[in-house]
């Protein structure tokens, strides 16, 4: 059994103070007054007790398989070093966001190859019976013009190899890319082979003729996904009407709304909203959408994800309740138990309550940042540092 004293216990609704939280095996046990009887005690010198992250989406992953365009390292060794990043970071359940991309007008990308993508989510499958530290789940990314990405998807849900899936449209115009000045921006930046030989007016042209899963596609797959429990997401809605035929397509998680006005009426239909932490960090969205942080706020935001850059999670959660004013206890439940019961994990994870698994986190707050100090996963510790200071 291993105690953890003196620490600020964040529940989804208090913070408990003078009480030593107990871990059994792999679950929470409970509460006591005190360590009498404990084998192992660890000490949280006052710290913040809070349940480990759980990040929706994030293709991290990629950057360190391909740390430069002409560099691919070997997949699991890329696997096995991001998630020890990942733990000091707080996240210890990560979904990978993998996209079947078609175009290649956002870089060329191998990655987000047919090939690639399977042989990612193959390895995500068979880490749990190795060596590892975190929770690898695999989110699928389906960009809605990829017509292959139609039978792809279907096998992946049968063979059980997805955890998440998403319909994604990043036709200029909409969503993401209604300004078309920051599309422009956008791809040149990637500088996309396909740019460079049809500039941009042929970008638009194209995508003006191009082909889209149909409706009925879609939602086989969506059907397919709920049948196994895997939840469905949409990704940049940018008006209701999009919210309905998702609703229809039976999504329930509506990713990075691009407008306040949007995120408000996809939280009233009741779809879970997601905003990206980054978002928050940079004071605003690098695409010149909705702010996050306005969106929390206003109450229409329920989940963090990190998207790109994992340690804007705990970065943010902090943020927004040292400048914002949101309780730590509302903040703490956009990465944890939000996401779970987003994911249909809540049962067992998400939050420290009686029988959840024990992924916990220690943090303290150092020169005015968040710092991870102690991680465990599944009751065990995973991870432990502690600073120092030269006098």
């Amino acid at each position: 059994m291993i105690a953890i004293k003196n620490g600020r216990i964040i529940t989804p609704t208090e913070i408990i103070e003078n009480k030593v939280l107990l871990v059994e095996g792999d679950q929470i046990l409970g509460f006591a007054n005190d360590t009498q009887g404990v084998g192992k005690v660890i000490d949280a010198h006052g710290r913040f007790v809070a349940p480990g992250f759980i990040d929706t989406h994030s293709d991290k992953i990629e950057q360190f398989i391909c740390p430069r365009p002409t560099s691919q390292l070997d997949f699991e060794l890329a696997i096995k070093e991001c998630e020890r990043i990942l733990l000091m970071q707080g996240i210890t359940t990560m979904y990978h966001s993998l996209s079947l991309f078609k175009g290649e007008f956002f870089g060329k990308s191998p990655l987000r190859t047919k090939e690639n993508v399977l042989k990612i989510a193959d390895l995500i499958d068979s880490l749990h019976s190795r060596n590892h530290l975190i929770h690898h789940r695999f989110h699928l990314r389906i960009e809605i013009d990829n017509l292959e990405a139609y039978d792809i998807a279907k096998s992946m849900i049968e063979q059980k190899k997805v955890h998440q899936i998403s319909f994604m449209d990043h036709t200029p115009g909409q969503g993401q890319y209604k300004n078309l000045e920051i599309y422009h921006k956008v791809i040149t930046g990637y500088r996309g082979e396909e740019v460079n030989k049809i500039g941009f007016e042929g970008v638009l042209n194209y995508h003006q003729t191009k082909d889209f899963l149909s409706f009925e596609q879609l939602k086989e797959i969506a059907d397919l996904a709920h049948a196994n429990r895997i939840p469905v997401a949409s990704h940049d809605d940018d008006c209701e009407k999009k919210l309905m035929i998702s609703r229809e397509l039976g999504v329930g998680i509506s990713e990075f709304p691009i407008d306040l006005e949007t995120a408000k009426r996809a939280k009233e239909m009741g779809f879970h909203t997601v905003v990206g932490a980054p978002n928050i960090l940079l004071g605003g969205s690098h695409s010149g959408n909705m702010s996050a942080a306005e969106a929390i706020s206003e109450n229409c935001a329920d989940i963090l994800c990190s998207d790109y850059y994992p340690s804007a999670i705990l970065h943010s959660i902090f943020i927004m309740h040292e400048k914002h004013n949101i309780p730590l206890t509302d903040m703490i439940n956009k990465a944890t138990l939000n996401p779970a019961k987003a994911m249909n994990i809540e049962a067992h994870c998400g939050s420290i309550e009686i029988g959840k698994t024990a992924d916990i986190l220690i943090i303290d707050v150092l020169d005015g940042y968040p710092v991870i100090t102690h991680c465990l996963v599944e009751g065990k510790t995973t991870s432990r540092i502690e600073y120092r200071r030269t006098l």
